[in-house]
């Protein structure tokens, strides 16, 4: 053998480079660079050691696989493997660890953000304490104050974190800033469209703080409620409450507790909540059984139909199939917000098109049974065209031998779909049939834009008749004037485990099906 052939023979064959894969690998590793550049220094600023470390070592791996020509698979399987845990693992995992604290409204930050949050809230105006002519501009994405004294005319920059003074702005003679080195002045009706971020910003002073009076005036106060580290309470208004941090609250001898919280892990309180809360656990099981009840009948109802068109323009006498595929893909391709506001209003009792039309006086939303009808048909509009199309697909898989098959041995059209055609379709569908179930389970939107939830009996507010969890869990967590992502990320853990037990059990007798028909 010649030396080349040996050395041929020895290195294996060799692999062709493409100008793709050359694209591909430089595309890689500028989005890894990138990441890295982008993420490592909030990290180093916030002191998260662990979280750089992971991200520096995943960006070694990465420039590591993607620089040398070894471990072909891998370079397959890691950008798949990083959008499923950045995805999917990563925002469950956040939140079942998220349905263990009490975070929400009034626990979004630590203690020293609530300490900071309590004292500058209680700023109250004392006689003869300064005002100043107020500019609100933006440095950056941050919301400042331009604060011009009108004894010295001197304009200050005011932060959420310090006041210091800002040379080279210039003032008009109307006392506002006009111009200010590397801010932004906003103008009256920019600032008026951030009202509610100008009253919250608190420019502190160490006499207390500055905060706005309307757009062009902001005064200096003094702190009505202040901490004292020695008693870890906060002090003022002729009380005294003092932390309790199994609440997560600073809390009076009398058990009032003062609106700013803090974050703290709760345990299995959001979950004992959902158990054996009557408000929640005695509609539970209701709003349960519609809510499977609806989930099949979605699915169920857009099957049957969308198979049954599939099947008419299946049919090799079918003409002009093209056309009708077209009209009847087109629910599917149309926004699914705007066709159900559409919907809702179809099904209006005083003005809806569907009473007009058939001539009839039914307050189709205002009924439970009619409104659990309407929000079936809604769903069933919208979901036949998908069912259309994938079984349009796995009758085209099917070879046309079978049936031609069972006709000759004597079916009839019945039975050689039953026996012949509809098993082969589900042994396609069914893993298609499980993820719509699971989406129809939780489709919120299909509630929330048609019926809302609605109608609602007259002794309780909080749940309807077209309720389904992820909706009757929306109601509870965000619908009673402040947000509980705890509460809210516990009843989704439960839900995600209702519907992973139900999978579970689908795709096990899915396995069975195909090991009858392989």
């Amino acid at each position: 053998m010649a030396p080349d052939a040996r050395e041929t023979a020895r290195r294996g064959p060799r692999r062709t480079v493409t100008t793709a894969f050359v694209v591909s690998r430089i595309a890689v590793l500028a989005v890894a660079a990138a990441f890295l550049l982008y993420a490592a220094p909030p990290l180093a600023a916030a002191g998260s050691w662990t979280g750089l470390g992971v991200l520096g070592a995943a960006t070694a791996v990465i420039g590591y696989l993607y620089l040398t020509p070894r471990h072909i698979p891998a370079k397959y399987l890691v950008p798949g493997t990083v959008f499923l845990i950045a995805f999917q693992i990563f925002p469950v995992l956040y939140t079942v660890s998220t349905a263990f604290t009490n975070f929400g409204d009034g626990h979004r930050g630590d203690k020293q953000a609530a300490v900071t949050a309590i004292e500058t809230g209680s700023v109250r105006q004392a006689p003869g304490s300064p005002e100043y002519d107020l500019t609100v501009g933006l440095r950056g994405q941050e919301l400042v104050f331009l604060l011009v004294d009108p004894d010295t005319e001197q304009v200050r920059l005011g932060t959420a974190d310090s006041l210091s003074p800002l040379p080279g702005a210039q003032v008009g003679v109307t006392g506002k800033v006009l111009r200010a080195p590397g801010v932004t002045v906003l103008t009256t009706p920019q600032a008026a469209a951030r009202g509610p971020e100008i009253s919250a910003l608190s420019v502190p002073t160490p006499d207390g703080a500055i905060k706005a009076n309307g757009l062009s005036r902001a005064v200096e106060g003094k702190a009505a409620l202040v901490y004292d580290a020695g008693c870890d309470c906060v002090r003022g208004d002729a009380d005294t409450w003092t932390a309790d941090d199994g609440q997560g609250y600073f809390v009076n001898a009398a058990g009032e507790h003062l609106a700013q919280g803090w974050q703290v892990d709760v345990g299995f309180d959001n979950f004992a909540q959902v158990l054996t809360n009557p408000t929640i656990s005695g509609y539970f099981l209701g709003v349960f059984g519609w809510n499977t009840g609806f989930a099949l009948a979605s699915v169920g109802g857009t099957f049957a139909l969308g198979m049954a068109v599939a099947l008419a323009l299946h049919h090799p006498r079918m003409r002009g199939t093209t056309v009708y595929r077209i009209a009847l893909i087109l629910p599917y391709a149309m926004p699914s917000f705007a066709m159900l506001l559409v919907w809702r209003d179809l099904f209006n009792r005083d003005f809806g098109l569907i009473n007009q039309f058939f001539g009839l006086n039914v307050d189709w939303m205002g009924q439970p049974g009619t409104a659990r009808l309407a929000v079936i048909l809604v769903n069933l509009w919208l979901g036949f065209p998908y069912m259309f199309l994938v079984t349009t697909g796995a009758l085209q898989a099917i070879p046309r031998e079978l049936t031609e098959a069972a006709s000759i041995d004597g079916a009839t059209p019945w039975q050689g779909f039953r026996r012949v055609t509809l098993p082969l379709l589900l042994v396609a569908l069914t893993p298609l049939l499980i993820s719509s179930f699971a989406f129809n389970f939780n489709n919120f939107n299909a509630i929330a834009l048609t019926s809302e939830g609605g109608p609602f009996p007259a002794e309780n507010s909080q749940v309807g008749a077209t309720d389904l969890l992820i909706t009757y869990t929306f109601r509870l967590a965000f619908g009673t004037g402040g947000a509980q992502f705890g509460f809210a990320a516990a009843i989704s853990v439960f839900i995600f485990a209702i519907v992973a037990v139900i999978s579970a059990v689908a795709f096990r007798r899915t396995r069975r099906q195909e090991e009858v028909y392989a």
